[in-house]
């Protein structure tokens, strides 16, 4: 949770930075103008272009409340993508040199030593091998079998992580859609108060919620669904990793299957003396 409370915080700061420069930037130049531009300026006062963020809490209360809500997606969709940017990668499921020494374990026959390396090793590769170890009296295909149901129940944990970015992605349009369809209500309502008559800035305010809301809801949900996809093709690629990398640290044993249970085949490549190091 940790990486999470700091992104929260980090993402409170460049929000208040933003709204204080935008604030900054709406301040009248303090600096002398001519005596001709000050005339025109008088005549036809011109207005400044509205930025996104004076788009998005320049609305309603009722657009500030679905803007609340899209505060919390977007600062939940980063948070969980720093998240799994720190932990799904493949130094974090497979460490390194951990492969090559309980190959190592298993070829002089420590099976014990080598689930207890294991197991000093908590993540997606030790799970895979300590399953496989703890089935070596069952042979070779009760070995890969085991495995096999371990790299598909953690692979299955590390994709219901990254479900939660496809909710966001899911949540933030429907969002906008509420905020389009409430914005289209009230500027009809007006028109229904008015008795057909009103004029186009007695609409502009619900017109105007309609569309900002869709736009914030498309903001956070395109890049959303990006990281998404990502993390999943990379959760997809590492566990097809993991799993090569652990068959490969059963070669010892795979190679010696003549139908004999495991650990007699170790026995029989274990040198004399070689069950202690």
């Amino acid at each position: 949770m940790r990486p999470i409370v700091s992104c929260l915080l980090l993402t409170a700061v460049v929000a208040l930075a933003l709204g204080l420069s935008a604030t900054l930037a709406q301040e009248p130049s303090k600096a002398p103008a001519a005596k001709a531009d000050a005339a025109k300026a008088a005549e036809k006062p011109v207005k400044e272009p509205i930025s996104m963020l004076g788009m998005i809490w320049d609305g309603t209360f009722i657009g500030g409340v679905i803007q609340l809500a899209f505060l919390v997606l977007s600062v939940g969709g980063v948070a969980l993508t720093v998240e799994h940017v720190m932990n799904i990668r493949a130094s974090t499921l497979m460490p390194p040199g951990m492969a090559e020494q309980v190959h190592e374990m298993i070829a002089g026959g420590h099976l014990a030593q080598a689930e207890q390396q294991c197991k000093l090793q908590p993540c997606f590769l030790s799970y895979v091998l300590v399953a496989g170890l703890s089935e070596v009296d069952g042979g070779w295909p009760v070995v890969e079998k085991s495995m096999e149901d371990a790299a598909a129940e953690h692979a299955a944990r590390l994709f219901r992580k990254i479900e939660y970015l496809s909710v966001i992605a899911n949540l933030a349009p429907m969002l906008g859609l509420l905020g389009t369809v409430i914005g289209m209500v009230i500027a009809f309502k007006m028109v229904a108060d008015t008795q057909g008559v009103a004029n186009a800035a007695d609409l502009a305010g619900g017109i105007y919620l309609a569309l900002v809301t869709t736009v914030e809801g498309l903001v956070i949900a395109i890049p959303t669904l990006g990281v998404f996809a990502f993390f999943r093709n990379r959760i997809e690629e590492l566990v097809a990793e993991a799993s090569t990398v652990a068959h490969h640290v059963f070669a010892p044993l795979r190679r010696k299957a003549m139908g004999k249970p495991v650990r007699a085949q170790v026995a029989a490549i274990t040198p004399p003396g070689g069950g202690a190091r």
